[in-house]
């Protein structure tokens, strides 16, 4: 409410000081509390000249007469009724009450105009709010309430960070090279992956077909290799992709797996279209936990089993012979935004079911320090992974390290990198695995390391 200071009060000038909306509640209350003490004074005085009207009620003069002589009966003290008089009394002190009050509080203010106003902003609940409610009746003004600041706003902790958020990692091989999806939504994630060749083979084979390789399968024709159409479901922590693979894909790769020999059900009719796919959960713990069971790429090379993100479209001997899909379970843990642990329970080696009793466990453990380096050690072990032979247990360790040492975004040759591999397998009982051995150390050297040079013109969505 406004109030002007220099407002008259019950017969006294009130003068503004202190708190505004403090001051503007009391004097809202000293002028009610007038009123009312008015409004009774008159109550009084018309009580007082009705008693004492009978005595001059013969007079002929009229009415004007007669109000003049009781104004001036009731100016004399002996005329008013004894009850009437100690009744003004007690308002005329109550009157003296709320003058020295209303100085007192006048003194005591020692805050700002604006202070007021901010206090009096703060809306009903503000602290002496209620004063202008208080009653009369009591001894004396409800004194304002304890101003109490508001509890501060609570601060959320600080959300951990997206695991290798730190850095733009499309420069890696194996990475795809989109750097944003075309379309997302809050439960789903669209991708569609289209890869057409035309490879032509040197040699001349009679009947077009090219082996040894895991991603080129004719020479002289168009093939599509794969078309792949899928992407990502996410609600709150659930957690699930799919992508199929029509094309050459849907045949080579279920034909290079001896397991659906085992058994029935013709697996790899079952599993022939489909490269991906799982369901999981997503915990926020660390930096992020994942646990996802189905069929998920191994990516136990630098390569991706999807030649869209390679650097070359033909990998190395070794990359081509390590395995591209796992058919089980995996944990991923995010300890920091920097390193990735994901171990693995799952059939076999690059297989849809088991080849024989054990299943393979094995793990990743994946290290970026800078947005320059990522470091990937992958091993397995324990599966038997030979159709027939039970007691030969397959283990394998692959480990890599990739350097980025060039980036100029402004110039045609932008990017450049290299990558360092040690790779080594065994079987127990001690076998020949994939050109590489251990424990032999005439041929280790030769045939456990590999070195791959390489070069390629990818061009993609940026």
């Amino acid at each position: 409410m406004a109030c002007d200071p220099g407002e008259l009060l019950g017969g006294f000038i009130r003068v503004g000081v202190g708190k505004l909306m403090f001051m503007n509640l009391k004097t809202s209350e000293v002028r009610n509390a007038t009123t009312k003490i008015a409004k009774r004074t008159a109550l009084l005085f018309l009580a007082a000249s009705v008693l004492s009207f009978p005595s001059h009620g013969q007079n002929a003069s009229g009415f004007e007469g007669a109000s003049d002589q009781v104004v001036a009966d009731s100016s004399a003290s002996g005329a008013i009724p004894p009850a009437v008089m100690k009744e003004l009394e007690a308002m005329k002190k109550r009157i003296e009450q709320l003058e020295a009050q209303l100085q007192r509080h006048g003194q005591e203010g020692t805050g700002s105009a604006v202070e007021g106003i901010a206090e009096g902003s703060k809306g009903p609940n503000a602290p002496g709010a209620n004063l202008a409610a208080a009653s009369l009746a009591q001894p004396s003004l409800a004194q304002p309430q304890n101003e109490t600041a508001p509890p501060a706003a609570s601060t959320p902790a600080p959300q951990p960070a997206e695991p290798f958020a730190f850095a733009d990692w499309t420069w890696l091989n194996g990475n795809a090279r989109t750097k944003e999806a075309a379309f997302d939504s809050k439960f789903f994630t669209p991708e569609i992956r289209a890869d057409v060749s035309y490879i032509y083979d040197f040699n001349s084979p009679r009947d077009n077909t090219i082996g040894g390789s895991s991603e080129v399968f004719r020479s002289g024709e168009v093939q599509v290799t794969q078309l792949g159409v899928g992407g990502d479901f996410h609600y709150d922590n659930v957690r699930a992709r799919l992508m199929t693979q029509f094309g050459m894909y849907s045949q080579t790769t279920p034909r290079n797996d001896a397991s659906v020999a085992h058994g029935q059900w013709n697996l790899d009719n079952a599993y022939r279209y489909v490269s991906e796919a799982y369901g999981g959960d997503h915990f926020n713990a660390l930096h992020g936990i994942n646990l996802d069971a189905g069929i998920f790429v191994s990516y136990i090379g630098l390569f991706s089993y999807y030649n869209f993100d390679n650097w070359a479209y033909q990998p190395s001997y070794v990359s081509s012979n390590t395995p591209w899909f796992f058919n089980g379970v995996r944990l991923q843990v995010f300890p920091t935004a920097k390193w990735k642990i994901e171990p693995w329970f799952i059939n076999g080696w690059q297989s849809y079911g088991k080849f024989n009793k054990k299943p393979g466990l094995g793990g990743q453990i994946n290290y970026r320090p800078n947005g320059r380096v990522s470091i990937i050690l992958n091993n397995y072990g324990l599966g038997t992974d030979a159709l027939g032979v039970p007691n030969r247990t397959r283990f394998h360790t692959d480990d890599s390290i990739e350097v980025k040492y060039y980036d100029n975004p402004g110039r045609l040759l932008d990017k450049a990198a290299f990558t360092f591999t040690g790779e080594a397998a065994s079987a127990i009982p001690l076998r020949w695995s994939g050109g590489s051995a251990l424990l032999i150390p005439s041929r280790a050297l030769l045939d456990t390391w590999s070195t791959t040079a390489c070069g390629s013109i990818k061009t993609g969505t940026q």
